[in-house]
Parts: C-alpha cells; sequence; structure tokens
C-alpha cells in the first residue's frame, strides 16, 4: 500500500487577537460596530495572544526530533503569521522543510457584515439576519463574504497539495477557527449536520491543537485518525489563560 498523506497533521488556531478582543467588548457592550481600525488581514496578536502562542511553541520543541513538525503552512493573516513565526522559534531551522503563506488558508471572508456585531447585524441587516436563520450558516453568503461551504471548497484544494507535496511529512497548518472546523469536515467526512453539531459544542479555543496521524489500518489505503482534539494542555500547563473568543458575529455564526 502506497501511503498519499502525511504522517502528522496539527491544526492550530491563531493565538487570541486584538480583533477577539474588540468583538468580545464590542458585544458586552451591546455595541453596533467593533472597534477595529486594521483590515482583517493586518489584525495582530494581542498581548495574551503571543504568550499562548509562546506556550505552544514549547510544547512543539519539547517532542522528539522525529516528532516535530517539518512543514509548516500558516494563514497570510497577520494574526496567523505571527502565531506560525514564534511556534517555528521551538524549532530547528534546519529541521524545517518548508515554510509557507498560502491565501488558500485565509480567514472566512465576512463581506458587508464584516466588524459588525450580533446587534449591528441586527439593526443594519434584519432581512439578512433572518436569510441566515432561515438558511443555516453551512450554506448562507453574505454579500460579498462566503459560506462555509465556500470555505470547504477552496479547502479541498489545499489537500490535493498535501498529498501531492507533503506525503508522509509532518505538517502544522496555523489558521482560523473557521478553517479548523472545515478541515475536520474534510478530514473526518463529516456532514452538515455533524460539523454543525461539532460546532455547537463552543468555540476553538485560541492556540488550541487538533490532529491527525495516519493510520494505515484504517480502510483499504489507510485514513489520518483524530488525535487531538482542541488540545490546550500546553497553556494550561504553563498557567498561560485558555481564551475561546470569537472571529465572527453570533448571528452568523450560531
Amino acid at each position: 500500500m502506497e501511503q498519499k498523506w502525511p504522517q502528522e497533521i496539527w491544526l492550530v488556531r491563531h493565538g487570541q487577537s486584538s480583533g477577539n478582543v474588540a468583538r468580545d467588548e464590542a458585544e458586552a457592550a451591546a455595541g453596533l460596530h467593533i472597534q477595529i481600525a486594521e483590515r482583517d488581514v493586518d489584525v495582530p496578536l494581542s498581548a495574551l495572544g503571543i504568550r499562548q502562542s509562546q506556550a505552544l511553541s514549547l510544547w512543539f520543541a519539547s517532542l522528539p526530533p522525529a516528532e516535530r513538525p517539518n512543514v509548516v503552512l500558516h494563514s497570510p493573516y497577520l494574526r496567523a503569521r505571527q502565531t506560525a513565526d514564534i511556534l517555528m522559534e521551538g524549532l530547528a531551522r534546519d529541521e524545517l522543510r518548508t515554510i509557507h503563506a498560502d491565501e488558500r488558508l485565509r480567514e472566512k471572508e465576512f463581506g458587508i457584515l464584516d466588524r459588525l456585531t450580533t446587534h449591528g447585524i441586527k439593526n443594519k441587516y434584519p432581512e439578512l439576519h433572518e436569510q441566515r436563520q432561515h438558511v443555516g450558516k453551512f450554506y448562507f453568503r453574505p454579500p460579498g463574504g462566503e459560506s462555509w461551504c465556500d470555505v470547504i471548497l477552496r479547502l479541498r484544494s489545499v489537500l490535493d497539495t498535501l498529498t501531492r507535496e507533503y506525503c508522509r511529512e509532518r505538517v502544522v497548518i496555523v489558521a482560523h477557527q473557521v478553517i479548523v472546523n472545515c478541515f475536520r469536515y474534510l478530514f473526518e467526512r463529516l456532514d452538515e449536520a455533524a460539523i454543525l453539531a461539532a460546532d455547537r459544542t463552543g468555540d476553538v479555543p485560541n492556540c488550541s491543537v487538533t490532529s491527525y496521524s495516519f493510520d494505515s489500518t484504517l480502510g483499504k489505503h489507510g485514513k489520518l485518525a483524530l488525535r487531538l482534539l482542541n488540545f490546550v494542555a500546553p497553556l494550561e500547563d504553563t498557567g498561560t489563560p485558555v481564551t475561546v473568543g470569537k472571529d465572527i458575529p453570533a448571528a452568523a455564526k450560531s
């Protein structure tokens, strides 16, 4: 049997960002807008997000050399790039085969809902809010934005890259909450109901790890097997606060 998958894949959500903090503050105050000056692509890590990334970097560095990542793929968004840079501080550069920013790993596009709170969406776009409630977030595409299906479509081409270029490698992917969930949909062969049920259990924690290992005993040609799910022990073990700040408005998420 010829193996086609990487040996290990770690999915990492970026550390807490200043945008996560601003959204939490706006939602708590029942505001309409999130006070973020930067483009979404330029939103940086918060001070806590840097600490979270450092804690996770220590965990990766503690793995035996033969079990550490040797391929790092990350979203081009600043918060994901910063997280990846910090993670790599604990890895030997000469052991890293590839470090690559891939635009297909970018955050879900929010379109005209960008920088609006739940209250802001209901207030400014009540018809869109009603449509979202009817269609459901898996298929709902805000004007100028993406549905989960759109994100999954671009990630399907990432799977082709993983099998073509990184077979048997150990790959860490640093991206965003929806990206982690949509990869789960693909790797675990879930359907709409299953991934939305998983999503309802809670947000993906910042700097958490969801990982898969190739298991040759599964199926005819072997499959990726889930090993870790929203794993935050590296943060807890170092006394680093765990956060689950939302990336998208609750009205477009639940």
